[in-house]
């Protein structure tokens, strides 16, 4: 009788600390957009953290259930206990949603896990047998997951082509429904909110929200959001994969499409740079024939394609493009900048910094103004933006002045933000975790990246040894001074390095620069 009840806590007490496991390994696959690939890259890249350090104590259960017979099974049930409680969820930058997929993917595991117990009380005589087993099976669950994803494949796939011809539906009953694709490999965010707020000066306007940029998230604000009262649609279209963006193409049907940049971004999955281009082009390419695409005319990689449509360009580099912001002036209260259309200089003022942001607000200018909306009205639009979070966003601390860009980073995007630290008055200090997703070239480009940080900034606190290392080799590259860096395992610990300096009365500009996902 004692052997059952101990064989009974066993099982329960396991079966706790694999549905924590379990929760944990749902979430960074939803991080990863439920692609298999890249789950299993992810596993790949993170099994010494994110398996062998979550299942460390579970180690030590093999020898124990199989050897040391009561005692060894006693201390198995404390070491998954343990395991569990350790394991149970944290609070994340971007919890677990339980969407009605991720709770039909967590059923499915389920009945694989009801398996495997059931098979552990099966051999319940031969204590090798599932002594081996409930060890071996955490450090599998992962592909429990991936298996529950791929019976689930066919339920899925109906159900998402049943919402997918319903929103292919509601856009062919609105004939006068303009759509607009915006897409980039960074930029096209901050350009949609900008652009929301430019063409609501004349049109009812529609957006998917924050970063809603897959096929399903933009068919879910279709469904949920869509009214026969909107005249625009503007449709943030992101991609990891070549036809990412001609699927919601095909759903959408845009009109008008913006490319907003080209770079090395998300090579994880891409592989090449011209495969970025080849997917960000699917949006000219499903454009219809008297269709507009505007293009980022500082871009070179943009600038090096055949528009294949009609063409709109804008820069602030570029004089041959269309639409060209001059006379730029970016200080703490903002930026001002001119643009000249048809004969007459346009200045636009803006509490927005950094000549990214300038850029931005061009081509959304650009799209506007091609639309119908009269550059004089656009003036006050353009004062009256906002600052997008965690994209350039000013923020005024107690003892120092914050530039928030943590939302991602990119080559590009960091290099425009330590050009707007650089015009600062003050004790300028960067703090970042680096770059990711960029495939073989990380190293390279993150080392580049500590290069230009040496000529900007006086101090650097850099977020994670290992993930930083490429850009404290930039910053010795240059001769930085190492007194100047701070190298710490966390943003919290980076941020109290940084309040801890003293520095004479001089304000502090601190840039956070980047913030890892929970599945870096």
């Amino acid at each position: 009788m004692l052997d059952w009840i101990l064989f009974i806590l066993l099982l329960v007490s396991w079966l706790c600390s694999f549905a924590m496991l379990t929760v944990y390994n749902t979430h960074m696959f939803q991080l990863n957009s439920y692609k298999p690939h890249e789950q299993r890259v992810w596993y790949r890249d993170k099994f010494l953290p994110a398996f062998v350090g979550r299942n460390l104590g579970v180690i030590f259960t093999l020898p124990l259930l199989c050897f040391c017979g009561r005692v060894g099974i006693i201390l198995s049930i404390l070491l998954y206990a343990l395991t569990a409680y350790l394991g149970r969820p944290r609070k994340a930058k971007k919890p677990l949603v339980y969407t009605a997929r991720v709770k039909r993917m967590l059923a499915t595991d389920g009945v694989l896990t009801a398996l495997t117990l059931l098979a552990a009380v099966l051999l319940h005589r031969w204590p090798l047998a599932w002594g081996v087993l409930l060890p071996a099976a955490h450090f599998v669950s992962g592909f429990y997951l991936l298996a529950a994803n791929w019976l689930n494949k066919p339920i899925e796939k109906s159900i998402n082509n049943w919402y997918i011809n319903d929103a292919k539906r509601m856009i062919d009953s609105s004939p006068n429904l303009k759509v607009v694709g915006i897409t980039g490999s960074y930029g096209k965010t901050s350009v949609k909110f900008f652009l929301r707020k430019l063409l609501s000066a004349r049109y009812n306007v529609l957006m998917t929200p924050e970063s809603y940029n897959t096929t399903m998230g933009v068919v879910k604000t279709i469904r949920n959001s869509l009214r026969p009262t909107h005249e625009i649609f503007l449709c943030e279209m992101g991609a990891r994969n070549i036809g990412d963006i001609k699927e919601i193409c095909d759903i959408v049907s845009p009109r008008y499409g913006i490319i907003t940049s080209i770079g090395p971004q998300h090579l994880e999955s891409f592989k090449t740079v011209d495969n970025v281009i080849k997917t960000k082009f699917e949006l000219r390419d499903a454009l219809p024939q008297d269709g507009i695409v505007f293009l980022n005319g500082d871009n070179e990689y943009i600038r090096s394609q055949t528009p294949g449509r009609k063409a709109v360009t804008y820069g602030i580099e570029k004089e041959d493009c269309d639409y060209v912001a001059r006379n730029i002036t970016v200080s703490a209260k903002g930026s001002t900048f001119t643009i000249s259309q048809d004969g007459e200089d346009y200045t636009f003022t803006t509490a927005l910094i950094g000549s990214h942001n300038v850029l931005n607000i061009t081509g959304a200018i650009a799209v506007a103004h091609t639309l119908g909306v009269p550059m004089r009205d656009l003036i006050p639009q353009v004062r009256a933006l906002e600052s997008v979070p965690h994209r350039l966003q000013l923020i005024r601390g107690r003892n120092a002045l914050i530039i928030d860009d943590a939302y991602n980073s990119n080559p590009s995007g960091a290099k425009a933000a330590l050009d707007t630290l650089s015009r600062f008055d003050g004790v300028k200090i960067l703090v970042t975790p680096g770059m990711v997703e960029l495939g073989t070239k990380q190293e390279e480009l993150n080392r580049q990246f500590g290069r230009q940080a040496a000529a900007v900034c006086d101090y650097v606190a850099l977020v994670g040894e290992k993930q930083t290392e490429p850009i404290y080799q930039g910053l010795m590259d240059e001769g930085y001074p190492k007194e100047k860096i701070f190298v710490e395992h966390d943003l919290t610990a980076a941020l109290k390095s940084v309040e801890n300096l003293r520095t004479g009365g001089v304000q502090k500009i601190v840039l956070l620069e980047n913030d890892l996902p929970d599945n870096f």
